[in-house]
């Protein structure tokens, strides 16, 4: 028996096994901060054989302490605009970075449901940054429509592909 996300799952995994291949190629390494998605970004590129050669490592920071603790994100940022917020996605990849000394860092930061929602920050709200290069430094912000299974699926693939594209560009500068 198949599930509604099946599909869905397929394509990140899939996408997570070019994540790896294409930094491979370029010489590239990278690491994940995650919140909302609890790991799953890590988890699909250590699924892909050879991923040791690019992947460096994972940030589970759930709560804002492992924020603080473990990425250094300002306690008074957390305050004033809170763990959900593009700041503090930005300062969370960052801070993977810093903590790996890796070429790219993708975080996550967001609220994956059912549960948790309020009407500024709504069930389905993620905020994921790429940090890299100056010019590799990417906010995004995206609200999902679909279960927490699924809001987590969707905000790892957004994760991958922000770092494919970062990875696929600068292979397009440098040849």
């Amino acid at each position: 028996m198949t599930s509604p996300h099946d599909n869905l799952e397929e394509e990140v995994r899939a996408l997570a096994a070019e994540v790896i291949q294409v930094l491979s190629a370029q010489g590239l390494t990278c690491a994940t901060a995650e919140s909302c998605t609890g790991g799953l970004v890590g988890h699909l590129l250590t699924e892909v054989p050879g991923s040791s050669a690019t992947f460096m490592g994972s940030a589970v920071t759930y709560s804002d302490e492992a924020k603080q603790h473990i990425l250094q994100v300002d306690p008074q940022l957390l305050e004033t605009v809170g763990a959900v917020s593009g700041e503090v996605a930005s300062a969370m990849a960052h801070g993977a970075r810093t903590l790996y000394q890796t070429d790219l860092a993708v975080s996550t930061t967001g609220v994956a449901g059912p549960g948790g929602g309020t009407a500024a920050k709504p069930v389905g709200l993620v905020h994921l940054h790429l940090a890299g290069k100056e010019t590799e430094s990417k906010g995004l912000r995206r609200i999902w429509d679909a279960d927490r299974t699924v809001n987590k699926l969707l905000s790892a693939q957004a994760a991958l592909r922000l770092l494919l594209d970062a990875a696929a560009s600068r292979s397009a500068t440098e040849t």
